[in-house]
């Protein structure tokens, strides 16, 4: 449970940074990640409820975190034995709906991941086009709503 809470402080460190993140901090992060692998479970929430609670300017970096996390975890153990992708999969819905809070020119950052994703083969076409396809509901119906504000 150390490596957790060192994780935990790790991350939040965060919270009083401005992106964007030092390549430094980011493998700072994944690093302690990786040393809480035994308890991925906690590493995986922790990551979601900072992504869920962060100032909008930090969500995309709490996407390259989770990005981090999984392609180290997948690099180090092998595509057979990574837990955390997996376990990021369980509340990605939730999760991406979330990082939709991000400032609005930070969106191209979320589209150009997942497509890094898919290039990849981090993730699945299945589990990665949903996410597109909520990403570009989200940015017309965000538009709208925008404009009819504008126009009242």
């Amino acid at each position: 449970m150390e490596a957790v809470n060192a994780f935990n402080m790790e991350l939040f460190s965060m919270i009083d940074l401005k992106p964007p993140i030092s390549r430094a901090k980011m493998m700072s992060v994944t690093k302690s990640a990786i040393k809480a692998i035994k308890l991925y479970k906690h590493v995986v929430q922790i990551v979601e409820k900072f992504i869920k609670k962060c100032k909008p300017e930090l969500k995309v970096p709490g996407l390259y975190v989770v990005d981090s996390i999984v392609r180290q975890s997948r690099h180090q153990f092998g595509v057979d034995k990574d837990v955390f992708g997996p376990r990021f999969l369980k509340n990605f819905t939730d999760t991406f709906q979330n990082l939709f809070h991000c400032p609005e020119d930070d969106k191209s950052k979320i589209v150009r991941v997942l497509n890094l994703w898919q290039k990849n083969g981090v993730f699945d076409m299945d589990i990665i086009q949903p996410l597109m396809d909520m990403l570009a509901i989200w940015h017309v119906g965000h538009h709208i709503s925008k404009n009819v504000t504008a126009n009242f």
